[in-house]
């Protein structure tokens, strides 16, 4: 396939759209769907992440995308009970024994309001029991390097027959030079192909060294998730996985409290008082997750548990998460990583980071007030990394 024509662009009065390759074939095959302009840009660039993260790793490795950023990514590792009730995949056959399902469960469940009508990226083949996550999830298609032909059977289902599948040659390797075009300027760059490893990672700045191998790997997929991140961004990780992106903001202090707040929250949905809300069996899963976002909110949770309220989504009124109890469970919460596509620039990042159990940092360095924040993360015996590159990316 040399081209594929689109429906339209990023919105629907935007034509013609396609895909093209200047010389060549596209290292894609649509097996399924009609893809857009979107799913593509999320496609490929959901595609290195996690085929980078497998090359960093070992590990199998999935991400979920949304409008041109991870909500998360992870890798294949194994979850625990408490993990697979918070991720809704308690009930899924084989789950223990796929490596790739293991990874999207992780990724998916992370962030599943962000979620919602994602697009998938594995870096391995898709089995039958990471399809029978996807067919019951809100998503918009796939990009893999292979499917079983059961669970193409199962993904073919989706959509009333149009859910999108993409299958990407996995050794494909694009020009050094990449292009694109904003308002008749074409514009011109080497592309990012910095391999992210353990060799960044030796640069320790603060008064504690010691850097388990554990948490090198989430530095590791930390980096690699906001090499493909809207910038400004900042990544927070825990166990082999991305628990909070904060994507785009212009101010790096934003980024770092939402992604905090949305670590927290990867936190709080595994506490029993969440996994045991009593949802009324008629009530749909994207229902579930708005309704399970509300009760953690300070601001909703007092409406959504008053009385001619709470009936349309439980069975009894549960009782409130109150703020000692979120405090006393964060308050437990130690060994988290963040990694910045950029510099600190303040050490109030720092101060908002350790109030989410933040131990370990990952970063560029080079701000005037490196000295202040390395006496910031000092001053909780964190261990800070400075590795010395940008991640910048748009």
């Amino acid at each position: 396939m040399k081209e594929f024509e689109l429906k339209y662009g990023c919105n629907p009065n935007q034509k013609p759209a396609r895909i093209f390759a200047e010389n060549g074939e596209l290292p894609v095959r649509v097996l399924n769907g009609r893809p857009g302009y979107i799913n593509f840009l999320d496609a490929l660039n959901g595609w290195q992440l996690v085929s980078e993260i497998k090359k960093a790793t070992g590990y199998a490795a999935a991400t979920s995308f949304k409008h041109v950023s991870p909500t998360s990514a992870a890798i294949g590792k194994p979850l625990s009970e408490s993990l697979k009730r918070a991720c809704f995949v308690e009930d899924v056959a084989g789950l223990d024994t796929s490596p790739i399902a293991c990874a999207y469960a992780r990724a998916r469940g992370t962030d599943r309001m962000s979620s919602f009508g994602d697009w998938i990226a594995l870096s391995d083949e898709c089995d039958e029991v990471a399809a029978s996550i996807i067919k019951r999830e809100v998503s918009d298609g796939i990009i893999a390097p292979a499917f079983t032909p059961q669970a193409l059977e199962i993904l073919k289902q989706k959509r009333k027959g149009n859910y999108n599948i993409v299958q990407i040659d996995p050794d494909y390797r694009p020009s050094p030079i990449e292009r694109k075009t904003v308002f008749g300027v074409t514009f011109e760059q080497g592309r990012n192909d910095l391999s992210i490893n353990a060799e960044l990672l030796t640069n320790v700045v603060t008064k504690n060294t010691l850097l388990p191998e554990e948490k090198t790997l989430d530095m590791i997929i930390a980096l690699i998730t906001l090499k493909y991140t809207q910038s400004n961004s900042v990544c927070f990780a825990f166990d082999g996985q991305a628990i909070g992106v904060g994507a785009g903001q212009q101010s790096r202090i934003h980024c770092t409290r939402l992604a905090a707040a949305k670590a927290d929250n990867w936190f709080l949905r595994q506490n029993e008082k969440v996994l045991s809300l009593p949802f009324r069996s008629d009530l749909s899963r994207p229902d579930m997750n708005n309704v399970i976002d509300l009760y953690l909110s300070e601001e909703e949770s007092e409406f959504l548990l008053a009385d001619g309220t709470w009936q349309n989504y439980f069975t009894h009124r549960p009782a409130p998460l109150s703020k000692e109890e979120k405090r006393a469970i964060l308050g437990a919460v130690r060994g988290v990583t963040v990694a910045s596509d950029a510099f600190f620039p303040f050490s109030d990042n720092l101060e908002r980071a350790h109030r989410s159990g933040v131990d370990y940092v990952v970063q560029p360095g080079g701000s005037v007030r490196d000295d202040d924040v390395i006496a910031t993360a000092d001053k909780y015996g964190m261990v800070m990394v400075f590795d010395g590159v940008r991640l910048f990316h748009h």
